[in-house]
Formats: structure tokens, C-alpha cells, sequence
């Protein structure tokens, strides 16, 4: 069941919509289109806008990542890599299965893996967040939000290349991480 927000609640999450503003890399800015740019830049037309009123932050549209597209900010793997891969010659070093945690604990189990799978020497791993659930309204949380976990200042240097796993190894709800050498 979905609690209501309290008036307190809806005040504070207007500000801090109000006071959010978008990351973006340099190859979104390059692919973006200008009429969608110039539409994300227009004034906040809202009638709870005019008149001063909080009102719910609007829901973010849901985008699939496209198949073999890296993580956002990170390098893809390498070609040779990606063919061995798909082709079974070559397997992943370790597996992380993120399913049936919340955001905290997923987050904190991927920092704990991450961390333990470079110190094993291990380059390879493969994380499983699932697609999510479509009936629900917040679908594939752990999948949207392993980009920006990755991108964490602990975890970022550990990390040379993110991309989606292929089918083989879970597809959309799966990505591959290839971690940097222990120095």
C-alpha cells in the first residue's frame, strides 16, 4: 500500500525539484535533439506553478537502455571481449544477484562486491538487477539506479568498462562490469 505524502512532504519535495537539475555527458548532448532541448528549457506552465502551490515532482519518463548500450559515462567493453562472451569462450569472473533487495542494501552489497571482486584479481563480473516489474509504477529501480551507483566516488575508480549483459547472461536486466587492475 502507497502512503500519501504530507503537505510538509509535498513543500519539501518542490523545493527540492525546484533545485535539481539534470546531469548530462557529452554524447547525450551530441545525440539530443534541439526541439527536445528547447522543451526541457521552457518555464514551468503549471497552474501549481502560478500560484505558489507544492505539487508532486512530475514522474520521469521510462526509457529502455538500447541493447549493447554502455552505462551512461563509462566506456564500453571491448570488442573482442563482447564476441568471446556471446559466443561462450569466455565467462564472467564472479556473479552479483541484486534481486528482492531495496535500494540501500543493493547498493551497499554492490559496493562490498565490487570492492572484493578487484581485490580478488578478478576483472570480469556480472551484476543482475532484474527489468523490474511492469504492473508496478516504479519499474526496474535497481536497473536505473546501478549507473548512478557506479558512478559513486568510492566505486567509479574501480571500474574501466559497463555495458548491458547479452542474452546469454540475463540481457536487459544484466550488465557487465569489467573492473580495473589492483594497483
Amino acid at each position: 500500500m502507497i502512503r500519501r505524502l504530507s503537505p510538509e512532504e509535498e513543500a519539501l519535495w518542490a523545493q527540492i525539484g525546484r533545485s535539481v537539475r539534470r546531469l548530462r555527458t557529452e554524447k547525450a548532448r551530441v545525440a539530443s535533439r534541439p526541439e527536445a532541448d528547447a522543451a526541457s528549457e521552457a518555464p514551468d506552465e503549471s497552474p501549481a506553478a502560478e500560484t505558489g502551490t507544492a505539487a508532486a515532482p512530475p514522474a520521469r519518463p521510462r526509457k529502455a537502455i538500447p541493447a549493447k548500450a554502455p552505462a551512461p559515462g563509462f566506456a564500453p567493453l571491448e570488442d573482442r571481449v563482447r564476441r568471446r562472451l556471446a559466443r561462450g569462450r569466455l565467462d564472467v569472473d564472479a556473479r552479483l544477484d541484486l534481486h528482492g533487495l531495496g535500494q540501500d542494501a543493493a547498493f551497499a552489497r554492490l559496493g562490498s562486491f565490487l570492492q572484493t571482486a578487484q581485490a580478488q584479481g578478478k576483472r570480469l563480473v556480472l551484476v543482475i538487477t532484474g527489468k523490474g516489474d511492469e504492473s508496478l509504477s516504479e519499474r526496474g529501480i535497481l536497473r536505473r539506479n546501478l549507473p548512478h551507483w557506479l558512478a559513486h566516488r568510492d566505486l567509479r575508480p574501480l571500474i574501466a568498462g559497463v555495458e548491458q549483459a547479452s542474452r546469454r547472461h540475463g540481457g536487459g536486466g544484466a550488465f557487465y562490469i569489467r573492473l580495473k587492475r589492483r594497483r
